[in-house]
């Protein structure tokens, strides 16, 4: 008969719910506060690059070609039709 005394039914979802509440707020949760802070950087830095490059492309000068040969001018005017001077 002892061990009908020793024996402690489950908890009722009652309890539970009950214990749920009573749990006390300790701080923040580290593994949120990193992924803040890498989240923040990582933010930072992709809006940083887009202003940077909104910046670069109305302050630097357009990019220059590189000079076509002659050999490849007279090359293109021959197939144009249209015969190179001096010829």
């Amino acid at each position: 008969m002892d061990s009908e005394a020793d024996f402690d039914p489950p908890p009722s979802f009652d309890n539970v719910k009950n214990m749920a509440k009573d749990v006390e707020v300790k701080g923040f949760n580290p593994g949120l506060i990193v992924l803040t802070v890498v989240g923040g950087l990582v933010l930072a830095f992709l809006i940083g690059n887009y202003v940077l490059y909104m910046y670069a492309q109305k302050t630097l000068p357009p990019k220059k070609k590189k000079p076509v040969s002659k050999k490849k001018m007279k090359r293109e005017r021959l197939k144009q039709g249209v015969s190179a001077p001096g010829e």
